[in-house]
């Protein structure tokens, strides 16, 4: 009893004893204070409730808050741990529990995922299956959350609730393979009401599903995953419980109030989009080092900008050679087939000066950038902010993104780009060196052109195209004639010129299509897809008269000797079905010739007259009826044969 009554009960005491007063009005003073006492007494109680109750309040908040903070780093979203909780609370008052377990289960269900803490992002937003070693990582979930939460000291079963709620009724679940009723009854429960609800929202590798669907897997699973008799009481009672669900604007579908939720729960659209830009740049980094191909980076890397960065047109441009001006390579949004192969010369516009300068740019006019060609996108684009893209601190390109909607992009925005497109530089980089290896390997170094092995590639893919269309294509074999006497007379350095020019010259005869490639020495091949016999003559025809009529001009002296081409045809599949069979019947026939022509020479010379082209046609179509095209470019003579498809 507090010491002021008992003072003022003394006093009392004594004053009656003093004055003599009655019994009677003695009773009747004690009463009163007794009345006073009474009230003090409920109103301190009454105080002392309101403290516990503001205290379990602030508890609860503090536990939903941390709850949904963690869900926000799984890409769940608002609600999830509030819906399970219905769920859960639902099914315990159904079943009867006692207060106690019913408390166990409404801060079980708020904290059961705290133990994903422990799981790293990209496993837990992977959006494929998960590898066997990932699913084990992910089952540690459990028991850490019930680490986490043992020296909170509970006075109600939230520990066991959180730990066993994935074990299973036939005793395949975790941490501990528990079966049947040795699982906690809670956890039970709280197994139940998680699987409903996490089937019903979205995940990060699967979309969300309708209520039927869910509840039949539910039922499906009743007594090899779940309680049976939990199962019967959730789906006997969902209804009312997805009316307490509405009731809190928690429904899967209402987009209004799960918009006021956003509002209300910024923090969590923050936690979600770090932990997204986290899965973002991981996903990026994997499947960058995954691939070598140089479009394929580049398109991988303008859509992962496009996930994380607003713009109506991204822009991502290659340095030549010589680095004096950048190509846009692969260009995305709007105006991208106009814009693509734009050159930007190195310190031209806002692009050109991130080129020279090495440095970001923002908050610059776009129509720098266009100024200078294509003016017909000035004043489309109100920002832009541009980007040199650096591998092993080598300059390599410069990705720009342009907006018409932003009045600039902020220090977000850059920083997002800078990051993207620091681990996008050295898979780039490491594209490009690999494209570079590949066309060395593919090239003939002194003519520029394809060399024998690419012609192997191409050869086998005209057989591929050849046999699924039932068509056939030529195979030329062009030899030079006197090109001994170029490098006998000049040395091989001319004579190394004079292939060169040579190559592009015959390459300047041929269709965009057709392949032409330096064979090896003075002899060259090209596969003629698609010809008829007379189209094959008329290419002859004007090869013959573009070599022939070519000078070489050398410096300090005159012009080198002109030289001749002699040509052998052969056809597929007439002539043969492998690349060596159609060689050795081109070339037969090319060599053939080239030997009947020096015969021909040697006795035109004798005998000091022309033969005429009639007889010399049908001497040598006599000769070489069974071989293929015959074309000796010296004499102007073509001949075709049944060879020619």
């Amino acid at each position: 009893m507090p010491f002021a009554i008992l003072l003022a009960m003394s006093i009392i005491v004594s004053v009656f004893v003093g004055f003599g007063l009655g019994v009677g009005v003695f009773v009747t003073a004690m009463c009163l204070l007794g009345g006073l006492g009474y009230r003090f007494h409920v109103d301190l109680l009454s105080q002392k409730t309101r403290q516990i109750s503001d205290a379990s309040r602030i508890h609860l908040a503090t536990v939903e808050a941390l709850a949904t903070a963690i869900d926000a780093r799984d890409q769940i979203g608002i609600g999830h741990v509030r819906r399970t909780q219905i769920f859960a609370v639902g099914i315990g008052r159904a079943l009867n529990l006692p207060d106690g377990d019913i408390e166990a289960l409404r801060t079980g269900a708020l904290l059961h995922d705290i133990g994903k803490l422990a799981i790293p992002d990209h496993i837990l937003n992977k959006p494929e299956r998960l590898t066997p070693a990932e699913l084990e990582k992910t089952k540690i979930h459990s028991t850490v959350g019930a680490a986490i939460l043992e020296k909170v000291g509970f006075d109600t079963p939230v520990i066991p609730t959180i730990k066993y709620h994935h074990e299973r009724w036939d005793g395949a679940g975790y941490p501990e393979g528990m079966k049947a009723e040795e699982i906690p009854l809670t956890a039970r429960i709280l197994s139940v009401a998680d699987a409903f609800d996490t089937l019903r929202g979205a995940r990060p590798y699967r979309p969300a599903l309708e209520r039927d669907k869910a509840r039949k897997i539910i039922q499906a699973e009743a007594g090899t995953r779940f309680d049976p008799m939990i199962v019967d009481t959730l789906l006997r009672n969902l209804a009312t419980f997805e009316s307490e669900i509405e009731s809190h604007g928690l429904s899967y579908f209402n987009s209004s109030a799960m918009g006021k939720l956003m509002v209300d729960h910024h923090y969590v659209e923050q936690i979600k989009l770090a932990n997204r830009e986290v899965i973002s740049l991981y996903e990026l980094a994997r499947e960058f080092s995954s691939s070598l191909n140089l479009d394929d980076a580049l398109g991988m890397f303008a859509r992962k900008l496009g996930e994380m960065i607003p713009f109506d047109t991204c822009a991502v441009y290659l340095l030549d050679g010589p680095k004096r001006q950048a190509a846009a390579a692969h260009v995305i949004g709007a105006n991208s087939e106009a814009l693509l192969s734009r050159k930007v010369r190195v310190g031209q516009g806002a692009t050109g000066f991130a080129l020279k300068s090495r440095e970001t740019v923002q908050k610059a006019d776009p129509d720098l950038d266009f100024s200078y060609s294509q003016t017909e996108f000035v004043g489309e684009y109100r920002t832009l902010a541009s980007l040199p893209l650096i591998a092993d601190d080598e300059m390599i390109g410069a990705v720009t993104v342009y907006s018409s909607d932003l009045s600039e992009y902020g220090e977000e925005h850059i920083r997002l780009l800078e990051t993207v497109s620091h681990i996008a530089s050295e898979a780039i980089g490491k594209a490009l060196k690999h494209d570079e290896a590949q066309t060395h390997a593919l090239t003939d170094p002194m003519t520029g052109l394809p060399n024998a092995r690419s012609l192997q590639i191409q050869f086998d893919k005209e057989v591929a195209r050849a046999s699924r269309g039932s068509s056939s294509f030529q195979l030329l074999m062009l030899d030079l004639d006197g090109f001994k006497a170029v490098n006998d007379t000049f040395g091989h350095k001319v004579g190394d010129m004079m292939l060169k020019e040579i190559g592009r010259v015959i390459r300047g005869q041929l269709r965009d299509y057709d392949f032409l490639a330096r064979y090896g020495g003075d002899e060259f091949v090209a596969l003629i897809p698609e010809t008829s016999a007379d189209e094959v003559v008329d290419l002859c025809d004007r090869i013959e008269k573009a070599v022939t009529e070519f000078r070489l001009p050398i410096e300090g002296s005159d012009i080198a000797p002109s030289v001749g081409v002699s040509l052998g045809a052969s056809g597929y599949p007439k002539n043969g079905e492998t690349f060596d069979q159609l060689i050795v019947a081109a070339d037969k026939v090319m060599y053939a010739r080239k030997a009947n022509r020096k015969k021909f020479q040697l006795t035109h010379n004798a005998m000091a007259r022309p033969m005429p082209r009639s007889q010399s046609a049908v001497e040598q179509e006599n000769d070489y009826s069974n071989e293929s095209l015959i074309v000796d470019l010296d004499e102007s003579h073509v001949m075709a044969s049944s060879a020619v498809n």
